[in-house]
């Protein structure tokens, strides 16, 4: 690990409350890991018994929607941005789930459940299809083991509800 602003190589240091924390020795301080932060949405129409799932370029399996959290911006903005960009729908409501820590990317998921009218879709050059699925289709079709099954598994339950 190095410094993110000066390039030393970081050590180790105890630092109280925090335990073991990257220590920069030219900085004179401690660096807290730094890692990115991203939404994923698990989009669902109105009355919440389809879900919308997108399946990328040059693979097989589908996904919910995500994207990261630009600098400066928060996850309400993040997340009607990224709809809009890559599907042309706008994002009517939504509210938050869940998280997680997606190790393959090394980036922390924040997830919603997002409403979106049921209306044409339009692709960006990042997605070869969309596909408005019952929940059983969805659960189907989700990247198995993945981390949008994690959260499209856990939403399922809670999809439907009134909040």
């Amino acid at each position: 690990m190095y410094c993110r602003d000066c390039g030393e190589k970081l050590s180790l240091r105890f630092l109280e409350n925090e335990g073991l924390v990257p220590y920069c020795a030219q900085c004179a301080k401690f660096k807290f890991p730094f890692f990115p932060v991203a939404v994923s949405m698990t989009v669902v129409n109105r009355a919440e018994d389809k879900i919308l799932l997108a399946r990328h370029v040059k693979e097989k399996d589908y996904k919910l929607f995500a994207g990261y959290i630009k600098k400066g911006e928060t996850p309400e903005k993040a997340i009607p941005r990224e709809l809009k960009e890559e599907t042309g729908l706008n994002a009517v409501k939504w509210r938050y789930f869940s998280s997680r820590y997606h190790d393959e990317r090394d980036v922390l998921m924040l997830n919603y459940i997002v409403t979106a009218n049921e209306s044409e879709t339009t692709l960006n050059d990042e997605l070869e299809s969309v596909r408005w699925c019952t929940h059983e289709e969805a659960s189907n079709l989700i990247m198995k083991d993945s981390t949008a099954s994690y959260f499209l598994n856990a939403a399922l339950p809670e999809l439907g509800k009134k909040k």
